[in-house]
């Protein structure tokens, strides 16, 4: 599948295959949900996708890594050392770095704004010495970095069918409801890397604070503050999801079935999270397989239908364009896919 992605997307250097390949590779290991939803893009879009996410989540590694053999001290070096070879790349359009070599390709093929990357890696410089936020004003001010230019880079690269400064806020609020949502699964993990996201003012309108947080996730115990307070920031995290539930429409069509699976799945997950009553720091929630298999194979007759229409129209999927918007907040049953009524409008 590598080969027939780059080949579709005109990459043809072998060198800079490999590093998409790399980027790939990165996706595919740490991102399960997302990168089942990206194989629902057109081919030529993916080696793209896989680039962004794939530098994010190299990055990411950095920080959260739990190798006792990595201090906090070593971590800012390496992080140090991305943030130079990034700068070098985008000014270069290439680096003798894999990842950042295809992430360069990338910002110059859909001339994707740097400063979302430089805010990003602010976000990661945030995590080497911030280890909670006291309103959910700052942490939204974290995510910015962290997750909503994660959403504005992809703009470019999925496409629109309206201006793209129109679809850009729902695309911003996408990425911050898929991190929010990791936030929530991930709590107990983020705990033991010494991080609660989760603001301290939400945990202690319930009676929450870390050294409760630490004795539930050490015994395994469950305690009702916690699962108040937990339950509110689901919440929190479903609005996020409405607000960018419109931009769906707003997406190329041939796209939308990625993005709109991604939306379910992850949507998923706070449901997986609700199910189990709340108990993140003791286990990870997962979406059933069945579901997961449900959505993707919703996903693919979308698929079908949006190349069916764009065909019957004489219309080749154009290789760039822009991206995220979403669905709904829950886990609803799969609606009809949806009509392309601007499919012939498009943003170069």
């Amino acid at each position: 599948m590598t080969d027939r992605e780059l080949d579709a997307a005109g990459v043809t250097e072998p060198a800079l295959r490999r590093a998409y390949t790399e980027c790939r590779r990165l996706n595919a290991r740490h991102g399960k949900t997302y990168f089942l939803a990206t194989r629902l893009l057109p081919v030529e879009r993916r080696p793209a996708v896989h680039a962004l996410y794939g530098f994010a989540r190299w990055a990411d590694d950095i920080v959260d890594s739990l190798d006792a053999a990595t201090g906090p001290a070593e971590r800012a070096v390496r992080l140090a050392r991305l943030q130079r070879e990034l700068a070098a790349g985008l000014r270069a359009g290439d680096s003798a770095e894999p990842v950042v070599r295809a992430l360069a390709d990338t910002a110059r093929r859909y001339a994707i704004d740097h400063r979302h990357f430089a805010a990003f890696m602010t976000a990661m410089r945030a995590d080497l010495d911030v280890t909670e936020y006291a309103t959910y004003a700052d942490l939204r001010t974290y995510t910015y970095g962290s997750a909503e230019v994660i959403g504005l880079q992809m703009l470019p690269v999925l496409g629109t069918v309206v201006p793209r400064e129109e679809a850009a806020p729902h695309a911003a609020a996408l990425g911050v409801a898929f991190q929010l949502t990791n936030f929530l699964r991930d709590v107990g993990e983020d705990l033991d890397r010494g991080r609660v996201y989760l603001p301290a003012d939400l945990l202690a309108a319930h009676g929450v604070d870390r050294d409760l947080l630490r004795w539930s996730r050490a015994g395994g115990r469950p305690d009702p503050r916690i699962t108040a307070a937990l339950r509110e920031f689901e919440q929190l995290t479903r609005v996020v999801y409405g607000e960018a539930a419109p931009g769906l429409a707003m997406l190329d069509p041939v796209a939308r079935p990625c993005i709109r699976t991604a939306f379910v799945l992850y949507g998923g997950i706070l449901d997986a999270v609700a199910r189990d009553g709340y108990r993140p720091l003791h286990h990870r929630a997962v979406v059933p397989r069945r579901r997961r298999a449900a959505v993707a194979a919703d996903g693919l007759a979308r698929v079908a239908a949006a190349r069916l229409r764009a065909r019957s129209r004489g219309n080749r999927t154009p290789p760039a364009p822009h991206t995220p918007a979403a669905p709904v907040p829950a886990s609803p049953p799969l609606p009809p896919a949806p009509a392309a009524s601007h499919a012939d409008r498009r943003i170069a």
